[in-house]
């Protein structure tokens, strides 16, 4: 089982970011999917997440409206996109998903909760 998260990177403030999170052994649209982030010396923030199917979708205040969090069943990818950024978002960006969940309705906040990990992208918002 892996995840594989990509397309971190400098934006400037008000730009946009897509990340990718690949996962490969397990499909991914039967379980709930987390994105994460870590400031640099800050705790690990729950960002937003999925349900299994897509049905619903979730967001931390400080990014509701921005930010979206999708699945793609063929590519077996979860996306996050990342508009009107802001400084305030840099960080380390982790994908994780929790495979106890199969079919769940619901998806966590707790990093505890989610049990595979992808190994993170840097997002830096700088001007």
């Amino acid at each position: 089982l892996q995840l594989q998260a990509s397309g971190g990177g400098l934006v400037q403030p008000g730009g946009s970011l897509r990340l990718s999170c690949a996962a490969s052994g397990f499909t991914l649209n039967y379980y709930p999917m987390g994105w994460f982030r870590q400031a640099p010396g800050k705790e690990r923030e729950w960002v937003s997440c999925i349900t299994s199917v897509g049905r619903g979708t979730y967001y931390a205040d400080s990014v509701k409206g921005r930010f979206t969090i999708s699945k793609h069943n063929a590519e077996n990818t979860v996306y996050l996109q990342m508009n009107s950024l802001k400084p305030e978002d840099t960080a380390v960006y982790y994908c994780a998903a929790n495979l106890r969940m199969f079919a769940g309705t619901s998806c966590a906040r707790n990093p505890s909760e989610y049990e595979h990990w992808g190994q993170g992208t840097l997002v830096t918002v700088s001007s």
